[in-house]
């Protein structure tokens, strides 16, 4: 049987192990938007609200829907099997939004210059890849904006009428957070640190 003693070392011994836990992913997040690489996506908006967790927007990008034609390395009569991890290569475009250019299931060969950056993702398995003409739909992790309550609509309606865009920060693995949702220059929600 436990003594009372024991059971308190336990329970504390459990609760900073925790903690630790927790402390490390909000601390792997911060460092990625500390010190990532920015780049800036125009966004496609699907919905603004869900009735548990408050205003949020759907985002699409332009790297949301990959042609399978720009994967570079998809072996003859291939199908998304598992969750696949694929990198994306990202150019700065003359109106300074990044566009993708080339795509790898794996890992990228090369590494990106200055003016480019890579964004990871994962596929899900159903996918045909034989196609040349298809393409298919990578979860980068930054679908999802959450926004102040009562804001979500007001923006939705915006976003059908202009162009908005989400600056990201890519660490050097290609891992992406959301850093701000921008209305051209003007930044509308900047995601904090903590």
């Amino acid at each position: 049987m436990i003594t009372g003693k024991r059971l308190v070392i336990s329970a504390l011994v459990l609760a900073l192990v925790q903690i630790g836990f927790l402390s490390w992913i909000i601390a792997g997040r911060a460092a990625i938007l500390r010190n990532g690489k920015e780049v800036l996506l125009k966004i496609e908006p699907v919905d603004p609200r869900d009735l548990l967790r408050g205003d949020y927007i759907i985002l699409g990008y332009e790297i949301s829907r990959i042609p399978v034609k720009m994967i570079a390395n998809i072996p003859p009569d291939k199908f998304s099997s598992d969750d696949t991890v694929i990198v994306v290569r990202l150019k700065k475009g003359a109106d300074n939004y990044w566009q993708p250019t080339t795509a790898w299931f794996g890992k990228a060969p090369t590494t990106a210059t200055a003016d480019e950056a890579d964004i990871s993702g994962h596929v899900a398995e159903g996918w045909d890849l034989r196609s040349k003409e298809a393409t298919i739909a990578p979860d980068y992790g930054i679908e999802r904006f959450y926004l102040p309550e009562g804001e979500g609509m007001a923006i939705q309606n915006d976003m059908r009428v202009r162009s908005f865009g989400i600056r990201l920060a890519l660490a050097g693995d290609g891992t992406a957070q959301i850093k701000a949702l921008v209305d051209g220059d003007k930044t509308l929600f900047e995601e904090p640190l903590y």
